[in-house]
């Protein structure tokens, strides 16, 4: 029987690759402004006058709307739109005509296509299959350049035809070519390998994963979890519920069911040690921080496993352990102020941020910072500077030195609209002649604001923003959820009387694993305060005489 080349098999040999990604080829990317012949003849038209040749250049404009205008910019225009509805049907009958017509196909009328045939669609599953290795077979044979977005659309198909073999090879030959990765780039092996059950496979993807700089979320780690338990690594188990703890912190349903699967597993009643040494799981626990101490499964027999909640002074309810206060390194706090300035400043007018960087230098530190429009908008429509005196008075009280919080509003809001008021313009006057409100100027987007001062201070932060967008997103650190539950105030709804305030919990809202070998892991629910939050507590019997041992010399100190 003949024996036919997979699909992507040319995408693997390196007869292909050389001619198509030398040094020389690099330097002839095709680009969607820079594709297309008829383009180039517009941009630049030579004509020939007595005494020289004089070049004629058109406008980014003229650009935009030649190319606009042109076949493959309509074609392009079509492509989004079904990308928009999922159509894969529509779109390939786009792509089938253009190329009757000869229409010139660049990189991104690829992609699109691409992205279109790998997305799930039960539907047309089979026939998005095989024109999408048709569609990637002959842009290679257009020798149009891929890149990152390329590569995680062929992997995508690679993981869709159930090969995620193939899909983690097109990871290596994009790193190969010099195109970095993204997680996106990764999820089609790790997932594959993960779904089919092949864990060692799962765990090279991740080291790779690693390696490149790239960090697992909670969707990764959660599949590595989950072939975790079910191939009984115990070890990895271990390390994967760490690496949540690290980054995630709170998990999801989904996640949640994993880690009660595994405690309630016989194999977990069969892991950990029945004996070990207390001294070396203090100083983990010191050394760490607090809430963990990374040494392994402690403890034997089966776990209890049970959902319940922790009160307000962080006393589980089901086991009766104290969940305790996590630290945050000083260190850490200086630098990501540091990290968090460089970026205000390639965001924000670099000279308006360094300004403010000056006076709070001058009238700093605070023991509160306050997002005065956050606060003020509490009601969603209108500004309400009684409502923010109210809590500016609140922070007051409760501040050791009874000193005003700093108000950050942005300009328009100190001068203008309801700022006009007299009572208003009493408070705004009073507020800076204590040094305590910064306006930021216009145009400013004033989170950075709030956000480095609160940082820089290492105070008290008020505001009800969940800090979840594209700018707290640039962060990029594990450092931030942390500093955020220590350092964030939460305000109760305002049917509560008077708005009151509920300050940080006095314990760290993070998976838990004590001195005495038991997990506390919380899920997410709401940032409602009046809404209980659930916790998984995993528990062996405490008849174990070293936790005793523990018990009873964490008592005396």
């Amino acid at each position: 029987m003949a024996r036919f080349a997979h699909p992507l098999s040319i995408f693997t040999q390196s007869h292909y690759w050389r001619p198509l990604l030398c040094c020389h080829y690099f330097k002839r990317t095709l680009t969607a402004s820079t594709n297309f012949s008829s383009l180039t003849t517009l941009a630049r038209r030579d004509q020939s006058q007595e005494g020289g040749t004089t070049t004629v250049k058109l406008s980014t404009k003229a650009r935009r709307k030649a190319f606009y205008e042109s076949p493959e910019g309509v074609l392009l225009r079509k492509l989004n739109q079904c990308s928009r509805e999922g159509d894969v049907v529509q779109a390939l009958c786009h792509y089938d005509e253009a190329r009757k017509l000869g229409v010139v196909l660049n990189l991104d009328h690829y992609n699109k296509l691409l992205y279109l045939c790998s997305i799930e669609n039960a539907d047309v599953a089979q026939m998005g299959l095989k024109r999408g290795f048709e569609i990637f077979q002959q842009m290679l044979n257009d020798r149009v350049q891929p890149n990152e977005a390329t590569f995680t659309n062929a992997a995508r198909l690679a993981a869709a035809k159930e090969d995620p073999d193939m899909a983690f090879e097109l990871l290596k030959q994009m790193k190969n070519v010099a195109i970095v990765p993204k997680l996106r780039s990764y999820e089609p092996a790790l997932f594959g390998f993960c779904k089919r059950g092949d864990a060692e496979k799962a765990y090279l993807v991740d080291a790779d994963m690693i390696e490149s700089g790239i960090v697992a979320e909670e969707p990764e780690l959660s599949a590595l979890l989950e072939v975790s338990v079910k191939t009984k690594k115990e070890d990895r188990v271990y390390e994967i519920l760490h690496r949540l703890r690290a980054t995630v912190r709170q998990v999801s349903e989904t996640t949640s069911r994993i880690v009660q699967d595994w405690f309630n597993s016989e194999y977990a009643a069969k892991i950990g040690k029945e004996k070990w040494d207390v001294n070396k799981v203090r100083e983990g626990i010191i050394q760490g921080g607090g809430g963990w101490h990374g040494q392994g499964w402690l403890g034997s027999g089966r776990w209890k496993m049970v959902e319940t909640q922790v009160n307000e002074d962080g006393v589980c309810l089901s086991c009766g352990e104290k969940l305790v206060s996590i630290d945050i390194d000083p260190k850490e706090t200086e630098t990501f102020a540091a990290s968090l300035s460089k970026l205000a400043c390639q965001k924000e007018a670099k000279e308006s941020f360094v300004h403010f960087q000056k006076w709070l230098e001058r009238h700093g530190p605070f023991d509160a910072v306050v997002d005065g429009a956050n606060v003020g908008l509490s009601n969603g429509h209108n500004f309400s500077f009684s409502r923010l005196n109210t809590v500016v008075e609140q922070l007051r009280q409760i501040s050791p030195s009874k000193r005003f919080p700093l108000v950050i509003l942005h300009a328009s809001r100190v001068y203008g609209g309801p700022a006009q008021n007299p009572k208003n313009r009493r408070l705004i006057e009073n507020w800076k002649k204590n040094g305590a409100l910064y306006a930021t100027p216009q145009g400013s987007n004033d989170d950075w604001y709030w956000l480095y001062a609160a940082v820089s201070c290492k105070c008290l932060l008020l505001t009800d923003d969940e800090m979840r967008d594209h700018l707290f997103q640039l962060l990029g650190s594990s450092f931030f959820p942390r500093w955020k539950e220590k350092h964030q105030q939460v305000r109760a709804s305002t049917s509560t009387s008077g708005g009151s305030l509920i300050m940080p919990p006095c314990y760290s809202i993070v998976i838990q694993e004590s001195a005495n070998g038991s997990w506390h892991v919380p899920t997410i629910t709401s940032d409602d305060p009046e809404i209980p939050r659930k916790w998984l507590c995993a528990a062996r019997s405490k008849n174990n005489s070293l936790h005793s041992v523990w018990t009873s010399s964490s008592k005396s100190e």
